[in-house]
């Protein structure tokens, strides 16, 4: 049993959040940067997982979020109350109460709270959960504390929830951690975007206003203030007041209140332009603290500013588009996910009206939450009455990748059922008619942070990839090629969930060969003639015992990380590798820019076994096929070149499993967390000695993780080192163009101040 479950949130950092949640680790972060930030303490996700064990209702609640991900939708809402129900009967354990009791007693007596979740993997720098955990705001008094606490952890299993995780293929089982802080009684709230989402920039900063408690602002219910401030000046470029038709503040009962708010009052200026850039000097205080850009919500009380959340940016897209003005306008809006779609006009009044908006129709509402969500993943624009840049709408259009225009105030009467528009995402207007041919949608791929030009590196920077339904955008960008086609994701779609035995079994090993070509062949025709290196099939046996039938064939192992997997798993069954070949080659009959990487190689005999399967199959025969290995195992170090003798011809660096086998440590465990460095000297001179040999060897090198984007010093070493390439997540591959092209720009330097003619590769 731990130690504790609580935290003070001054005593947390951004290495708790697996601990801590996204919220509550970067709350912590605030505190560590000066930063004014109300006070409090986060229920460590300890407290959720030993009140649902010692509940007794763990095992089965974890058993049924398992089948709610891949079980039949129909069945969604049922599986769901059941898991809530589940929540509710297991309680909260009785050492957890009385450490938060002790927590929030030391707050002050009857202090007013605010309660929000705090699960792992929100509000990180790749999923945003927009809103979709609870939380509760103006709690007093204990009983009441208790009960939102409750409330936050049922939140985990809400029918939009589970769907939102299996949609972002979150397959673990979920956990929450709660923040509690002391309430600020906010006469005005809001947000401040680093970067402006809308367009990419990064020399700018969003904020957005309105009256009372920022609940109004986040869900869209009105529209904002909205002032866009340059960074360098702190000039104050746009000003635009929106119509703020209401304000909630904490009614004498204590519960929420709206309050409406006269047509004077709602047209008022929120900020004056000294309180703008009071918001904007803290908003950029904290991406200074952080090292990229910042999603904050603010709040004024009594004169006071207060930060009361931050977290990172998950989208920025770079818009680069214009739409003629040959078609009337009959919509404009603020402009919060960029980029242009045609489509007819579903006018829909709640999500209940989902089923009947067709797929590629634009979808226009009030407002969206996140009930709303399978319906937006329908529609091919989003169009709402109101709402700023960091509502709702906004955060999801973007992530879908979709054009959306908030702010319009009268879409849902201006527009029409039927009518056939052009929404104009970059530049916040509706358009008559069909501006762009068919139904087609132009939607820029996701940068975050983006370069407006693009810079001219040495090192290629390729991306990483999981599935194909992107890849046509990412592959508009300024991307080399993918450094890292993770099997996968790819190999669970054409298997249906089901174990490759069973199919086999069933005889229908066919279908598999089929869909997996179809979706390889989809991403290596969208990069071609770029190199796509696809990584082949790297489940260990608890995530293959996951699949249908998987139990059947799987055995149990105490430490599978480290165990049946990768390339031994391929000379041991070569009939389920041979399956995966052929859909290689299949593709590479059209796309010869596809080539083969094997992970997990431990031992020289183990990879000439694999190898002598590679070479007896059809994919073996094609010319020009590279062959790749995965350098996840220290034993890479001293067997490089005895690989590329065997005819290896590239190298990529598994920069989390390679600082796991090293430094021994579970790169899972949130106990360990902070012996987890892919920076420490040991993990650099293994990287720097696979490099090395690489160079003097004359094959690729290559290191996909995101520490070359979001580490300018490890990006520094890499170059120095003279790794050929560095493989990212599609939203950091313009900060990791930078962040490589700074690091080539001072070695040059260095080598033109020296005077030796050296220059890095």
């Amino acid at each position: 049993m731990p130690s504790h479950y609580v935290e003070d949130i001054s005593d947390l950092r951004i290495t708790d959040a697996e601990e801590a949640g996204g919220k509550g680790a970067n709350m912590g972060e605030m505190v560590a940067a000066n930063l004014p930030v109300p006070p409090g303490f986060v229920l460590l996700r300890d407290c959720y997982l030993e009140s649902m064990r010692e509940g007794g209702v763990a095992d089965e609640l974890n058993a049924a979020h398992r089948a709610a991900l891949s079980g039949d939708p129909a069945e969604l809402a049922e599986t769901c109350e059941r898991m809530q129900a589940l929540v509710w009967k297991a309680g909260v354990a009785d050492e957890v109460r009385g450490r938060v009791l002790a927590a929030y007693r030391k707050l002050g007596s009857g202090a007013v709270v605010a309660v929000r979740s705090s699960a792992t993997g929100e509000d990180g720098a790749d999923a945003s959960f927009a809103g979709m955990n609870a939380t509760f705001t103006n709690i007093s008094g204990e009983d009441e504390l208790i009960e939102a606490v409750q409330r936050c952890w049922a939140s985990l299993f809400s029918p939009r929830v589970v769907t939102y995780r299996a949609s972002r293929k979150f397959t673990g089982d979920p956990a929450m951690a709660v923040v509690v802080q002391v309430m600020i009684a906010s006469e005005r709230s809001g947000v401040a975007f680093t970067a402006d989402p809308s367009t990419g920039a990064e020399d700018r900063v969003v904020v957005e206003g309105a009256f009372g408690q920022g609940e109004v602002v986040v869900s869209g219910s009105v529209e904002p203030d909205t002032y866009i401030v340059a960074k360098d000046t702190r000039e104050i470029v746009s000003t635009r007041l929106g119509n703020k038709s209401f304000k909630i503040v904490r009614g004498p009962d204590g519960n929420d209140l709206s309050v409406d708010l006269s047509a004077e009052q709602a047209q008022a200026r929120v900020l004056s332009d000294d309180e703008v850039r009071e918001i904007v000097e803290l908003a950029m205080a904290t991406e200074r603290h952080n090292g990229c850009p910042q999603d904050t919500e603010w709040a004024i009380a009594e004169g006071k500013a207060w930060l009361v959340q931050a977290r990172p940016i998950t989208t920025l897209h770079h818009a680069t588009m214009t739409t003629p003005e040959s078609h009337d306008v009959v919509a404009r809006g603020l402009p919060a996910a960029p980029g242009e779609a045609a489509g007819t006009v579903r006018v829909l009044l709640t999500p209940a009206e989902g089923g009947k908006l067709l797929d590629g129709e634009v979808l226009v509402a009030q407002m969206t939450n996140p009930d709303w969500l399978p319906t937006m993943r329908r529609a091919s624009a989003l169009v709402t009455d109101t709402g700023g840049m960091t509502c709702h709408a906004a955060i999801v259009a973007r992530e879908l990748g979709v054009p959306c225009i908030v702010g319009a105030r009268t879409a849902t009467t201006d527009l029409k059922d039927g009518m056939v528009v052009t929404v104009d995402g970059t530049h916040g207007r509706v358009l008559t008619g069909r501006v762009i041919a068919g139904g087609a949608q132009t939607t820029p791929v996701a940068q975050a942070p983006a370069a407006p030009v693009s810079e001219v590196t040495a090192t290629k920077i390729y991306v990483n990839l999981a599935m194909p339904d992107s890849a046509e955008r990412v592959a508009a960008a300024d991307v080399d090629g993918v450094g890292l086609l993770r099997a996968e994701f790819i190999l669970t779609d054409a298997l249906r969930n089901r174990h490759p035995r069973d199919l086999i079994a069933r005889g229908e090993q066919e279908t598999l060969v089929d869909a997996l070509a179809a979706a390889v062949g989809r991403i290596a025709a969208a990069f071609a003639p770029r190199p796509v290196v696809y990584r082949a099939t790297d489940f260990r046996t608890n995530e293959f015992r996951g699949l249908q039938g998987g139990q059947a064939y799987e055995p149990v192992e105490h430490n599978p990380m480290i165990g049946y997997r990768g390339c031994y798993r391929y000379v041991k069954e070569p009939d389920v590798f041979a399956l995966e070949l052929r859909a290689l080659a299949r593709v590479r009959e059209q796309n010869p820019n596809l080539h083969l990487m094997i992970p997990f190689v431990r031992t020289k005999w183990e990879l000439e076994e694999c190898l002598s399967l590679v070479d007896a199959s059809p994919l073996g025969a094609q010319r020009g096929l590279h062959r790749w290995v995965m350098a996840e195992v220290p034993s890479v170090v001293h067997w490089l070149p005895e690989y590329v003798g065997m005819g290896i011809d590239g190298v990529s660096i598994g920069s989390n499993d390679l600082t796991q086998l090293i430094l021994g440590v579970d790169r899972d465990s949130d106990i360990c967390a902070e012996l987890f460095d892919e920076s420490d000297e040991a993990v650099l001179d293994a990287i720097g000695q696979i490099v090395s040999t690489a160079r003097r060897m004359g094959i690729t090198s290559s290191l996909c993780g995101q520490a070359p984007s979001s580490k300018p010093a490890f990006a520094e070493n890499l170059v120095r080192m003279g790794i050929t390439s560095v493989s990212v997540n599609p939203d950091a591959a313009g900060l990791a163009r930078r962040t490589v092209a700074a690091a080539e720009r001072r070695l040059l330097l260095e080598a033109a101040l020296a005077g030796d003619g050296n220059r890095p590769r």
